[in-house]
């Protein structure tokens, strides 16, 4: 019994060591950081469809998901704007590919998944680093 404790202790010591939450860690509303971003004029490896959306970092089976959100428009005003697609910003390709299966049009197309990875790296990184700020911070566009 001492055993599998010593065991659990250690795994989760890997966790805190790595700045990460259990595998079964559920966030909160506190835990969930969103920012606008845009395309601006001279970025060359933009790599969504879109212009525009919202960056978002959560916790997550016990590691940091970054997703892009796509946020359409309003068609009128009689009508409620359709659900926003999303993707998850990985450099993993596993993750890039097969995760994204159902949205994968949010991206622009590109020849190979390295190429992909390649464009989203930067938006990765950026979406980390959105989660260890305090709620509400924006990370100006200057800091990607």
């Amino acid at each position: 019994m001492t055993m599998l404790a010593t065991t659990l202790a250690a795994v989760a010591a890997s966790f805190v060591l790595a700045e990460e939450k259990g595998m079964f860690h559920m966030p909160d509303a506190s835990e969930v950081r969103l920012q606008a971003i845009s395309r601006t004029g001279n970025e060359d490896e933009w790599p969504f469809s879109v212009a525009s959306g919202i960056l978002a970092c959560v916790w997550s089976g016990g590691h940091r998901v970054v997703s892009f959100i796509e946020q359409p428009e309003a068609p009128d005003d009689e009508h409620e704007p359709p659900p926003g697609r999303h993707v998850i910003v990985s450099a993993n390709p596993f993750e890039l590919t097969f995760l994204n299966i159902s949205s994968r049009d949010l991206f622009l197309p590109a020849d190979t998944v390295e190429a992909l990875i390649k464009r989203v790296a930067p938006f990765e990184a950026l979406g980390r680093r959105l989660c260890d700020q305090p709620q509400g911070s924006n990370i100006g566009p200057g800091e990607l």
